[in-house]
């Protein structure tokens, strides 16, 4: 029998980050959510037995209520984003995915739990994984360069999962990782197939896949929840496309 777990999700208000709370209590799991406002998550989740609301911006919270909100919880996720407005893009905090990551995973760490915590980061397909030889154009590393100098939201993507790659690392004995790759997100009503690959098989920039935000939100959740399709992505950054 599935053990039931507390997860805590941050970004919950989020595209992506709802959904990733509807397939938790799909799976009976026990959910806290960190949403900016409760307007924007359905009816029918607000009220959901399993589910507690954070009504917060991360940003705001201090360590120690980060710390009250991540004890007890058996995993982590970060769905956060930067949302595609000026103010999104270019406005402050510039470094929010990243920051967040860092104090969820030093809060983690400091109540010191009895089995490693599951940190799930959501990512994107243009931010490389460095533990590995992904090869990629001239003309990509080109273009990534600009990103990583012009848009703030791009740096913050690649250096939330440089944290958990050189700081938490493989061998942390309170925190295991995952950071989920997709590339081009759609919007879907419903789950569909697709593929897990180690690194991209195309272009993110010059040859983009889709990957829906309901397929993202259904791997991260089998990730917390499946012990074998977590231990096959832990210390990963899996990509994940929509199956053509």
């Amino acid at each position: 029998m599935q053990k039931i777990k507390t997860i805590l999700v941050a970004g919950a208000s989020g595209a992506t980050g709802r959904l990733l709370v509807e397939q938790l209590l799909i799976r009976g799991q026990n959910v806290k959510a960190i949403v900016r406002s409760p307007k924007s998550l359905p009816e029918p989740l607000k009220v959901a037995p399993r589910l507690s609301l954070i009504q917060a911006s991360i940003s705001e919270l201090s360590d120690s209520e980060i710390a009250k909100h991540v004890d007890g919880c058996d995993a982590v996720a970060s769905c956060l984003g930067h949302n595609l407005t000026l103010k999104g893009l270019f406005g402050r905090p510039r470094r929010l995915v990243t920051d967040a990551a860092r104090r969820l995973c030093n809060a983690t760490q400091l109540s010191n739990p009895e089995f490693p915590t599951r940190f799930v980061l959501m990512n994107t397909a243009g931010n490389r994984n460095r533990d590995l030889d992904e090869p990629i154009s001239f003309a990509q590393k080109c273009v990534i360069g600009l990103l990583r100098l012009l848009l703030p939201p791009h740096a913050d993507n690649e250096d939330a999962a440089d944290y958990l790659r050189t700081k938490i690392g493989q061998n942390d004995s309170l925190i295991e990782w995952t950071a989920v790759r997709p590339d081009g997100l759609v919007d879907n009503q419903s789950v569909t197939e697709y593929e897990l690959y180690a690194s991209p098989i195309r272009s993110a920039i010059f040859d983009a896949g889709k990957t829906s935000r309901i397929n993202v939100a259904d791997f991260m959740s089998d990730l917390i929840t499946d012990e074998r399709i977590w231990h096959k992505w832990k210390g990963q950054m899996p990509v994940i496309y929509n199956k053509e």
